[in-house]
């Protein structure tokens, strides 16, 4: 069924990562960051067109060597998603890609070096048209920062990112977004909370070094979903230890889950218990497996009895009910008359989500990972 989220998003400039604008009314946009050496240019290039290929909007890649920078140029001509240039330490690097067509700079202000150096960057960035994300980050700040505040701080992390805009501002640079993540989700939270008071540029979003697939997901979800949930946050990455495949799903949930952009199905089930008339736990798992190729978005709630599964049928576009040896089928709220075999949920109810999907949205792209 269609939601509309009651969030009143922060009002921010907008800018173009390659073809995907950020900030302003724009969706907010879901990314990832390679984890393959850049230099094996096929194992980068293949890990970028499956994050393309489950929904990622644009992907950072590390560019921590000239060598790397002759990878990237390679890699660019291979890909259509936009690029995002992650450059630490030496500046040149930056002015390298931006050659070779990269479509947005990640600038660490915690390492990039001083004032001339960032102005190098700014002009080559306002000569090809590309914009710069100003990426603070609690693990890196600033000597000077670092030792008036002891510790990262919510202040400390927008010191930084306030220093650098300030220096975009002065050599009249617009088109910047800004970052100030940490791996404290509270302390994340609150170092955004307090930057978007400050600034109008859009706000890219992340808890750094979030850890594993569970607790990192869980961090993220907290985190992000604190500040989206406030209107706050134009892009965001999941930072997850595990396959960046991974980070694009999680990403599209937090968005779901605040009903502030779809991608897919959205299944609804229950936790089961000994009520339960069909195997509720591996119907969820078999049909999120199989149906990982509908973009369409789409409320499937599947719950085992009849407790709160007529009430969840209601308000999803496709729904079963479980029953003693057939389950109650809902489509758009409404119980039809064709029941479902027990034994045989999971065939059944693919068939008529696939259907669905078919009918109601002939250009969902049917992409397998």
């Amino acid at each position: 069924m269609s939601h509309t989220s009651s969030i009143i998003r922060r009002v921010s400039k907008q800018i173009m990562v390659g073809n995907v604008p950020v900030g302003g009314d724009a969706p907010i946009s879901v990314q990832s960051m390679t984890n393959t050496l850049t230099t094996d240019v096929a194992a980068t290039v293949a890990q970028i067109k499956r994050l393309e290929a489950v929904g990622a909007d644009m992907v950072r890649v590390s560019v921590p060597t000239m060598n790397a920078a002759e990878a990237f140029k390679e890699i660019k001509q291979q890909v259509n998603i936009p690029l995002i240039a992650d450059i630490h330490f030496d500046y040149r690097i930056a002015l390298k890609v931006a050659e070779y067509g990269v479509d947005c700079l990640r600038i660490n202000p915690g390492n990039i070096g001083n004032e001339q150096r960032i102005r190098s960057v700014v002009d080559c960035a306002r000569h090809n048209n590309i914009p710069i994300r100003i990426g603070v980050n609690g693990g890196s700040l600033e000597a000077d920062i670092q030792e008036q505040y002891g510790e990262p701080t919510a202040q400390a992390l927008v010191d930084s990112a306030l220093r650098h805009v300030d220096i975009l501002d002065r050599l009249n640079f617009e088109q910047f977004k800004v970052s100030v993540k940490a791996s404290d989700a509270l302390l994340a939270v609150e170092s955004y909370q307090l930057l978007a008071k400050q600034i109008v540029q859009p706000l890219h979003l992340g808890i750094t070094e979030a850890g594993g697939l569970r607790s990192g997901s869980v961090k993220s979800a907290v985190g992000m979903g604190m500040l989206l949930s406030q209107g706050i946050g134009d892009t965001l990455r999941v930072s997850l230890a595990a396959d960046p495949v991974e980070e694009i799903k999680v990403g599209f949930d937090i968005l779901k889950s605040l009903r502030i952009r779809s991608r897919g199905i959205n299944f609804i089930a229950c936790p089961t218990c000994s009520r339960q008339e069909f195997d509720v736990i591996a119907t969820v798992n078999a049909l999120e497996e199989r149906l990982e190729d509908i973009i369409t978005p789409i409320d499937v709630s599947i719950i085992g009895c009849v407790v709160n599964g007529p009430g969840e049928a209601l308000v999803s576009d496709i729904g079963i009910t479980g029953g003693k040896t057939k389950s109650g089928f809902y489509e758009d709220g409404k119980r039809q008359k064709e029941r479902f075999d027990n034994d045989n949920v999971i065939d059944q109810l693919e068939a008529k989500i696939r259907a669905r999907v078919s009918r109601s949205d002939p250009n969902n792209v049917i992409i397998k990972v």
